[in-house]
């Protein structure tokens, strides 16, 4: 799959003047609610409504979608309000339904991405579709999966293509549902520039007072729409009521997100940037330097644990080391998630050159 102008074409043909909004509840609950919400969505910068079918729950016994019923609620909105229609889709046979109730986008989630032969058996269902096709990265941190994924819906002659962020699973616990990760989809970003990319702040927080601010810091990366959960009565929602919000919300959220500029052509800004870049490029350059000759202390903390025959990790040691640095990069202002990812693999790197000395 190569990048092309038309990767876009579908998103350029809304002809919008701010990024792209999909919006609606987790999940199709009553007809009266989807109506509800959907008039709500009506006349603002929501483009599509969204609503789940079918919920993958992670443990059996929780409310798994209302199912068929509710696609023709669905057709029933977009009726009523000229609003295009939007659910996920994790099946073969779940497409079927989907097409045959002339839902407009379809996505694929982060459970499903992670399957290959899942996303073949969709796309081979999808085999040629005129509908809008998303596809969520998988839940664990793999850009090659994301992108096979893509793959495959691009080899089925699927012509209206875009992925959704919606952040990566962790055992470790941070403020985040969905750690963002945002590294992996820059990545993504780079190498298929012109294919539309929308981020799931609702997954990525998990919490309703967190949609702004994560929504913000997707539009600063040049990202080209949102997908956001809402929902008339959020709290008492039948499926992931933290994360949703009211239509009111929202449409005051649209107000107070502000959309850049890709960048700047006054002489004025572009001399400023060059010399802050340069600026930046020395200190990475140092930085190089300074990793190098750590790891060249740990090559000799390494012969001397070779000599001694002592072992290459030393938990307590590396306990006391995080810790120290995590309460030094917060008087230096750096967030403690960073810190944390910095030194791991700082550490994955010493233990690496221990390994090849003592092994040697």
């Amino acid at each position: 799959m190569e990048n092309k102008k038309e990767l876009r074409t579908w998103l350029d043909d809304f002809q919008l003047n701010h990024p792209l909004v999909i919006a609606g509840p987790c999940s199709t609950e009553t007809e009266e609610q989807v109506l509800k919400i959907a008039h709500e969505l009506k006349n603002s910068d929501v483009s599509i409504f969204r609503a789940g079918i079918w919920k993958p729950r992670t443990r059996p016994g929780g409310f798994e979608g209302v199912g068929e019923i509710g696609l023709k609620w669905m057709q029933k909105a977009k009726a009523e309000t000229g609003l295009l229609m939007a659910t996920e889709v994790a099946t073969a046979a779940h497409v079927k339904l989907a097409l045959e109730h002339d839902i407009d986008v379809l996505w694929i989630g982060a459970r499903t991405t992670v399957n290959p032969f899942a996303v073949q058996e969709i796309a081979d269902a999808l085999q040629g579709t005129d509908k809008i096709v998303l596809l969520k990265n998988p839940v664990n941190p793999d850009l090659s999966l994301w992108i096979g994924g893509l793959e495959r819906l691009y080899n089925a002659n699927i012509k209206k293509l875009g992925v959704i962020h919606r952040g990566f699973s962790t055992y470790e616990k941070t403020k985040y549902r969905n750690n963002p990760e945002w590294q992996i989809a820059i990545d993504l970003q780079n190498r298929f520039p012109d294919l539309p990319l929308i981020c799931d702040p609702s997954h990525i927080t998990g919490k309703r007072d967190m949609i702004q601010e994560v929504s913000q810091q997707a539009l600063d990366l040049n990202y080209d729409g949102l997908i956001i959960e809402t929902h008339i009565d959020p709290d008492n929602a039948w499926s992931d009521a933290a994360q949703q919000v009211t239509p009111e919300t929202l449409k005051q959220m649209f107000i107070n997100l502000r959309v850049r500029k890709v960048s700047d052509d006054e002489s004025e800004y572009n001399q400023k940037m060059a010399k802050l870049r340069m600026q930046i490029d020395e200190f990475d350059g140092k930085l190089l330097e300074i990793l190098g000759n750590r790891m060249k202390v740990a090559d000799k903390i390494g012969l001397l644990k070779k000599e001694k025959n002592v072992a290459i990790l030393q938990n307590q040691r590396w306990n006391e080391i995080l810790g120290k640095m995590i309460l030094e990069g917060e008087e230096k202002g750096l967030s403690n998630e960073f810190v944390m990812h910095l030194f791991k693999a700082i550490h994955q790197e010493s233990i690496s050159h221990q390994e090849k000395v003592i092994n040697k």
